[in-house]
């Protein structure tokens, strides 16, 4: 009786594993846990994060106020996982639009030269500018606020996508394959959408949870020079700020929005190791 030989496990499955293991379960424990403290923010302070205490000064860390209280007599706890949903809300917006546009635009710059160069031109221009002086520009014209970080972000993002698409995509369509489907006369976006972008896309997982780690210190360095989320609502980032002139009464008012920091970024960076190494392993 002959035995059928089991199909290779898929990039995908290699992926899945990836996360259920080592770096990438820490990392989606890490991004879940500081996640689910924002969406829970109601339950697990009792505190409005823009509410005023009466008597509560720069109080240190009690029963009542985890992480003390600022010089506003706001609670800070609630104030931190007030700026977790901010945050997340704007790197969540931010990225993946950043991706689709930059993915779509490097994926045109492949049809036509012209079209490539235009691309290219586009790409180098927004990365001669580091994020936050376009940052700095960018809200001379339009005002400081959350709207800025999304637009800084998604601009620090196109020609990222962009270029790593494009060079995926004119390395697949050297493959046989991809050449056999332009000789039978196969429309060029069909053989691109059915042939090449399967390819291309998988790639895109690694840098996508690179740009979320980013994504965070964007935000938080906008913040924290007051061209990013404007008080009084709460970000990681302005927490940090507004922490610094407080070190010495309150050191916990930094502490708090530090660690979140690091907790984003770490776990952004565990899952794109796990799924880089999973890459490599295909």
């Amino acid at each position: 009786m002959t035995v059928a030989a089991a199909a290779p496990p898929t990039t995908s499955t290699h992926a899945l594993t990836a996360l259920r293991r080592g770096q990438g379960l820490a990392g989606v424990v890490l991004i879940s846990v500081i996640a689910l403290a924002g969406v829970l923010a109601g339950v697990l302070s009792a505190y409005d994060p823009l509410a005023q205490i009466p008597g509560a000064n720069l109080v240190g860390p009690s029963a009542d106020h985890w992480l003390g209280t600022d010089h506003l007599n706001r609670d800070v706890w609630s104030r931190v996982l007030a700026g977790i949903r901010v945050d997340l809300v704007i790197v969540v917006l931010a990225v993946p639009v950043g991706a689709a546009i930059g993915s779509l635009v490097g994926l045109a710059a492949t049809v036509h030269p012209l079209a490539d160069v235009t691309a290219q031109r586009v790409f180098d221009l927004i990365l001669a500018f580091p994020s936050l002086i376009f940052a700095i520009a960018l809200t001379a014209i339009t005002g400081p606020g959350a709207h800025a970080v999304v637009i800084v972000i998604i601009a620090a993002e196109i020609p990222i996508f962009g270029r790593q698409i494009r060079t995926a995509v004119l390395a697949v369509r050297e493959q046989p394959f991809v050449e056999a489907s332009e000789v039978i006369g196969a429309d060029t976006w069909w053989t691109l959408r059915r042939h090449v972008l399967p390819h291309v896309l998988e790639p895109l997982g690694v840098q996508f949870a690179l740009s979320l780690s980013v994504a965070v210190f964007i935000e938080g360095a906008m913040s924290f020079i007051g061209i990013g989320v404007r008080p009084p609502q709460p970000s990681l980032g302005s927490l940090i700020g507004e922490s610094i002139g407080n070190l010495d009464a309150n050191p916990w008012m930094a502490v708090g929005p530090l660690v979140v920091v690091a907790g984003l970024t770490l776990g952004f960076l565990l899952i794109a190791q796990a799924l880089g190494r999973a890459r490599r392993v295909t």
